[in-house]
């Protein structure tokens, strides 16, 4: 997880709402309760629709929603004020939820709320990010305009998983899902995922990034068979407790040198398998960084869980 804020979110960078505006459509806009302010996201929010140019915002960056966003106050409230001011914001196009560094709070720790709100009452919404699956909720939807959906987490609930798997996104070129672990939320299974790697909802995709889990193996090993991997440019299965086995499935299934880039980041290959995988994908940006020992020889971990 980041130790530093956005910088830049949907092509446009990054700038906290000014106490006075303009505001303009060619920045995203962040707002967050400090730690220990005395403020209320309603406050801010309301502050925020009052400065002129607001019908003109396209990206909003909410950090975080309370004080203390771990500690028994999610996202609910800031999900309900922006979906009902969906009138006075005609041009939002995306919207990131979450944007909280570790020294803020641990990804683990946050309390997301049901985000399906946000995608019935922006029907021209292009972009939906979110950090944190504790709490997380979303049903399943049919959207023609959505083209990236990112959830940054230790742990996606299987729900919320297989709602997306469930969903009917045509427009969609860009999923990507930490699916984290068991023990913080992450207990999705291949069935969970049938719907994304039939890819039957999802016709436009051309990037997929199934990350950041305990059950990387039978993930690599699923998506070696997956019909929706045709017709990707980028995958990236980075992130997770990838091995050998894992790998091996991939070199055995269909083939992926139709790729641009392969990300498997954060794994646990030995160098043979590592050797193997390049020379198999030789036109492929391969992606074998950080390559992980299990500790004391049988412990695997994901790069973000807590």
């Amino acid at each position: 997880m980041s130790s530093l804020h956005l910088t830049r979110f949907a092509g446009l960078p990054v700038r906290p709402v000014p106490a006075e505006g303009p505001l303009t459509g060619d920045v995203a806009w962040r707002m967050s309760v400090e730690y220990e302010s005395k403020d209320t996201f309603d406050g801010l929010f309301d502050r925020f629709l009052a400065l002129p140019g607001a019908e003109r915002v396209r990206a909003l960056v909410v950090g975080a929603w309370h004080p203390f966003p771990s500690e028994g106050h999610s996202s609910g409230d800031a999900v309900r004020r922006i979906a009902e001011s969906a009138k006075r914001l005609p041009e939002l196009r995306a919207i990131y939820l979450g944007d909280i560094t570790q020294e803020e709070s641990e990804i683990s720790w946050l309390q997301q709320s049901d985000v399906t709100p946000l995608l019935e009452a922006y029907p021209a919404l292009e972009r939906l990010e979110v950090r944190g699956g504790f709490g997380l909720r979303l049903q399943p939807v049919k959207h023609a305009s959505l083209q990236a959906l990112c959830v940054e987490s230790g742990g996606i609930p299987a729900e919320v998983v297989s709602a997306v798997s469930r969903s009917d996104l045509p427009a969609l070129t860009e999923l990507e899902l930490w699916l984290g672990i068991e023990e913080y939320g992450g207990d999705a299974t291949l069935a969970d995922l049938a719907g994304i790697l039939s890819g039957e909802g999802l016709p436009a995709l051309i990037h997929l990034g199934l990350q950041n889990s305990e059950i990387q193996d039978e993930i690599a090993t699923a998506v070696a068979s997956a019909p929706i991997v045709a017709r990707l440019e980028t995958l990236a299965l980075s992130m997770g407790t990838l091995t050998d086995d894992g790998a091996e499935a991939l070199l055995s299934g269909q083939p992926l040198t139709h790729l641009r880039r392969l990300d498997l980041s954060h794994h646990y290959l030995t160098d043979a398998m590592m050797e193997r995988v390049t020379a198999a994908l030789p036109g492929v940006k391969v992606d074998l960084g950080d390559q992980e020992e299990p500790d004391d020889g049988e412990w695997f971990y994901v790069a973000v869980s807590e």
